[in-house]
């Protein structure tokens, strides 16, 4: 049984959104603001938050921001109305793990809420450390430096380098990296991908327009190279 917190204003949202993850078995506290989803994190360290965006006072964005900066790892999934793609990636690059647009279809967000949740379970088993250039990822830890300074990629984020590296040097298709990654299969969101490849680039490489690790295969999806070719 997973632990989630579940932050959202709109009661009658929250009430069928609590239903629905505790008939699939996860034990659910619900909270309406933003200063109250902080409080319970601290006390309460939940295993998963499903946060909307559009709170009164302290938004999603700067709970996200805030439980990031105290150094919270557990995956976030965003649960918002707002649809451009801009938004999107600003609550990647503040931590966010998935995303999930109102109008959204339970069982969607119950497969979501299952993958991250598989996806942390799996990562708390994968060994230590692997040095590639000046990158060191240490997968007991979940952390990654470049030349001995730390680089804070989110969950989701390190979960698709470690199913890049996993194939290294062959090729992965968006596709399959959403079913590994997110436990999704609808290629209509294979955007979801590039948006995560996008952020991961830039933090993991000395140019992201040139990337020598995180290559391109036209048409098809991405490979792992360790020195560019």
């Amino acid at each position: 049984m997973a632990r989630i917190l579940l932050v959202e204003d709109n009661q009658d949202l929250a009430y069928g959104l609590r239903n629905n993850l505790e008939i699939d078995g996860h034990a659910v506290m619900t909270v309406d603001t933003g200063e109250a989803a902080l409080s319970h994190i601290t006390t309460s360290s939940p295993d998963l938050i499903v946060l909307d965006l559009m709170l009164p006072n302290l938004d999603g964005y700067q709970v996200l921001r805030r439980l990031r900066a105290d150094g919270h790892e557990m995956p976030v999934l965003i649960l918002t109305a707002r649809t451009q793609e801009a938004d999107k990636v600003l609550g990647f690059r503040l931590g966010a793990d998935d995303y999930v647009t109102k109008p959204f279809g339970v069982l969607e967000l119950l497969a979501r809420v299952s993958a991250l949740l598989r996806r942390a379970s799996r990562a708390a088993m994968l060994k230590p450390v692997e040095q590639i250039a000046d990158l060191e990822i240490n997968r007991d830890t979940r952390i990654v430096t470049r030349a001995g300074s730390r680089i804070d990629l989110t969950p989701m984020e390190f979960d698709l380098l470690i199913a890049l590296l996993a194939r290294r040097g062959a090729t992965i298709s968006r596709l399959d990296l959403l079913r590994e990654v997110w436990g999704q299969t609808a290629a209509v969101v294979t955007r979801t991908v590039d948006t995560h490849v996008a952020e991961l680039r830039r933090k993991l490489e000395h140019d992201p327009a040139n990337p020598t690790h995180i290559l391109t295969v036209r048409k098809v999806g991405y490979r792992w190279s360790d020195d560019g070719r």
